[in-house]
Order: C-alpha cells, then sequence, then structure tokens
C-alpha cells in the first residue's frame, strides 16, 4: 500500500510503500505558487508506478490549495504533458517555458 505525506520540514512531498520512504519530490512554495524541483524514486521501487502515483498526488494536492504549479522537474512536466487535464496548475503565461 503506498501512501503520499507532505514533509514542509523539508520542503517534500514523500511516498511511502509499506511504511518504507520510496521516493520524493522536492518543492519550493511562495505565496500561491510551488515550484516541482526534482522526482526522486529509489532504485529498489521502480517500475511500480509509483513516480506517477506521487506526481499525481502532490498535483492533486496543489489543485485542493488552489496553487499554481512550476513543473520544473522533467518528469513532472512530462507527466502533465501526458495528463493534459492539469495542465490548468500551470500559469497560463509561463506554460511556453515549460513547453506544456
Amino acid at each position: 500500500m503506498a501512501e503520499t505525506v507532505d514533509n514542509p520540514g523539508d520542503s517534500r512531498f514523500e511516498i511511502r510503500s509499506d511504511g518504507e520512504r520510496a521516493g520524493f519530490v522536492d518543492y519550493r512554495l511562495r505565496g500561491g505558487t510551488i515550484s516541482l524541483l526534482h522526482t526522486e524514486i529509489d532504485d529498489r521501487f521502480e517500475g511500480q508506478g509509483l513516480g506517477s502515483l506521487l506526481v499525481r498526488s502532490v498535483l492533486d494536492n496543489a489543485r485542493e490549495r488552489g496553487l499554481e504549479v512550476l513543473p520544473y522537474c522533467p518528469f513532472v512536466r512530462s507527466w502533465i504533458a501526458r495528463h493534459p487535464d492539469y495542465l490548468e496548475l500551470v500559469p497560463e503565461g509561463r506554460s511556453a517555458e515549460f513547453d506544456l
């Protein structure tokens, strides 16, 4: 069972699989904008879809909080490109900056 938690002390969302940290997304929060900087999944958990689950959870959290998303992380950027219903989270005036 995988769960995602916000760890604001370390400025990262973490995904846990059976209680063990399997990966994270580093972020920077400023006002109403969250910059997603880096995503990492531990090698032992690769290929289980946890990266996608983590990114979806982070973006859903941003949507619930009314945050704009700046996807500096290439993995997050490509995930958003494959899931256009999340494009609205990237500020319209900045989407070209991320090739979205």
